[in-house]
């Protein structure tokens, strides 16, 4: 942490920033072979979506280090005096700085995208940060690897290799989170240790920002003119999205509201059939494996719980997907069916069957917040005729996302993206994956009164840094 902060004005100049992010990308893509065989190695995720998400992760890379060229994000205002106002206007100038160190808690799902390389490094690099990660006890082979490439690239812009430190173990994680040198948190992982983090940060001497991840039902809402419709596409759809990476991923749809009667049916036979076809798999570590196996057990016991497709042990390290089922009023209502609205990882989903309209109200209005919500709606619903901007409303106090007759597993990375929502889908409202993900990790400041010659370049009237900026209530580009 020591070398980390004594790291930080390596960084204060935005193009060697850029160039260091660019370069980190075109090393991560030229060790590509090794990374990924010891990736899958290390995780079992397969090469095709090991290889894909490397490339997720230097394209990450290089679009922070666009928006660092850009200078958007330092959000430069400056107001010139004005005695006219009421009350009067002092000469004010406005801009955001770096935090500090930023602590990077890895995530076990995603080795190369929410790791050393990930999002949050990218992100906190990006807006001046020097990062220390905390690699994921599941791939840390790949995680030394990796800060290898990164501290190679930042040699090669000058900037000093303990701009990006790295530690391993549980002990190591919770001293981290405690170190007076550290400015702000990001985490992915599960609520359990996410919160235990978030509480540590909150007790520090001095409390910091904690920007966690920690887990998401991401509730699902099938209209009955949508299961009419399409049942037997929603049904692949459905299969296909919650069966994917063997269900480990974060935004995995884990509860789906499905109407009674024959188009609830058709709807579930095809979701059956697909299933069905869909071969077993590898979790990530044993622990999760069991945590599986012993989840979907327990929910099945419950009163009025079927599994039409049963999800379990599939052999000695694999698991079986599959689906459970129960009358949607068993969820309106506080008790024991309270634990199928808890996120389980891995490839099952719970698919509640509503009778009607209050019955599907009732159910969302116990759920917690959530990454994304998404509704299959009929044509005639998307074209505005029935409930479908009701549910859409229904639906927009719960997640961060939310989605009309798509999936939400993939998360594009992109300006407009928002990875995150209601706690305990989130514990900040800002977003982990997207360009706006930089602005977790910066602060404002506002000079007053400060002669010319005194500011910082992004703040002088001339603009010699040439950032786009609002100048006396004029946007400039």
């Amino acid at each position: 942490m020591r070398a980390a902060h004594a790291t930080r004005g390596s960084l204060a100049d935005r193009t060697v920033r850029a160039a260091f992010l660019r370069t980190a990308a075109d090393r991560l893509e030229g060790a590509k072979e090794q990374l990924v065989e010891v990736a899958d190695a290390e995780t079992a995720l397969g090469p095709v979506r090991l290889n894909g998400e490397l490339a997720r992760t230097c394209y990450q890379l290089r679009a922070f280090a666009d928006i660092v060229d850009e200078g958007a994000f330092l959000d430069v205002v400056i107001n010139h005096p004005d005695d006219t106002a009421t009350p009067p206007i002092p000469d004010l100038r406005r801009y955001k700085v770096p935090l500090g160190v930023v602590a990077v808690y890895s995530a076990s799902n995603f080795p190369f995208a929410f790791s050393v390389a990930g999002g949050d490094t990218a992100s906190a690099l990006a807006a001046g940060n020097p990062v220390v990660v905390k690699s994921h006890p599941d791939h840390p082979g790949l995680s030394e690897l990796v800060a290898k490439v990164l501290r190679t690239a930042a040699a090669e812009h000058g900037v000093p290799q303990d701009v990006l430190g790295l530690v391993h173990g549980f002990e190591a994680g919770v001293e981290l989170i405690k170190h007076p040198l550290v400015a702000a948190a990001g985490f992915t992982g599960s609520v359990r240790g996410g919160r235990a983090l978030f509480d540590a940060a909150a007790a520090r001497p001095v409390p910091i920002p904690f920007h966690g991840e920690l887990g998401s039902l991401n509730p699902v809402v099938v209209t009955e003119a949508a299961a009419v419709e399409r049942a037997e596409a929603i049904g692949a759809g459905l299969a296909g999205s919650m069966t994917l990476g063997v269900g480990q991923f974060c935004v995995k749809p884990g509860l789906v509201l499905v109407p009674s009667g024959a188009a609830g049916d058709g709807l579930v036979k095809s979701l059956t059939d697909a299933v069905s076809d869909t071969a077993a798999g590898v979790l990530l570590d044993h622990r999760m494996r069991d945590n599986f196996v012993a989840g979907v057990a327990e929910r099945a016991e419950l009163a009025d719980v079927e599994s039409p497709v049963t999800p379990g042990a599939g052999g000695e390290h694999t698991v079986s997907p599959g689906f459970l089922t129960v009358p949607a009023g068993r969820l309106a209502a506080e008790g024991a069916h309270d634990l199928l609205l808890e996120e389980c990882f891995g490839p099952v989903t719970v698919v509640a069957r509503y009778e009607d309209d209050a019955e599907v109200k009732a159910v969302l209005s116990r759920l917690p917040g959530n990454l994304t919500a998404t509704v299959q709606l009929s044509e005639g619903e998307a074209a505005g005729e029935g409930r479908g901007a009701d549910i859409l409303a229904e639906l927009t106090p719960l997640a961060g996302r939310v989605l009309v007759n798509g999936w939400p597993t993939g998360v594009a990375v992109a300006p407009a993206q928002h990875h995150g929502g209601p706690y305990p889908a989130t514990t900040s409202t800002s977003t982990s994956v997207g360009g706006t993900a930089i602005e977790r990790w910066l602060r404002p400041v506002v000079y007053q009164g400060a002669p010319e010659a005194l500011l910082p370049p992004e703040l002088r009237d001339d603009n010699p840094l040439g950032l786009p900026r609002r100048f006396d209530n004029h946007l400039e580009r």
